[in-house]
């Protein structure tokens, strides 16, 4: 059995949070959630997450600054900025995807998470051993 992904949801409306909980730990996902971008940042921090979901509209920290610290941390984490007050495109973001809130249904949102979560974005690291292996498989081919 595949082990779940873990997906850290922030949102201010503990509604909200609470319904996007529900409906992800229905589809077999771990989730995580933060009510704001310092609660985040710390579970973030000391936890496997392979998603974040925020909301761009967060009390001192908006979304997508949150998203800012927590690329730095580690960019490779694929997050997802959601608005109910902004359209795609009508302000720059550093998240992965942009998706308005009355846009897009449960289902649309789900399946974004499905997508991106499969893959981690960034380059892969290379194992010593497969460097290792690769430089014996150049010294073979430039002997022959």
């Amino acid at each position: 059995m595949r082990p779940k992904k873990t997906i850290l949801c922030v949102d201010d409306n503990e509604q909200t949070l609470s319904v996007r909980k529900f409906m992800l730990e229905t589809r077999g996902y771990r989730v995580l959630t933060a009510i704001n971008g310092q609660e985040a940042i710390t579970l973030f921090s000391s936890r496997q997450v392979d998603l974040v979901l925020t909301d761009l509209g967060l009390p001192q920290m908006d979304g997508n600054a949150l998203i800012g610290h927590l690329k730095e941390i580690s960019p490779e984490v694929p997050m997802i900025l959601t608005s109910d007050t902004v359209r795609a495109g009508e302000r720059p973001h550093r998240a992965d995807a942009f998706l308005s809130k009355g846009c897009c249904s449960p289902a649309e949102l789900v399946e974004r998470i499905r997508v991106m979560s499969a893959r981690k974005r960034g380059p892969r690291k290379a194992t010593v051993p497969a460097l290792r292996s690769l430089a014996a498989d150049t010294l073979v081919t430039r002997a022959s």
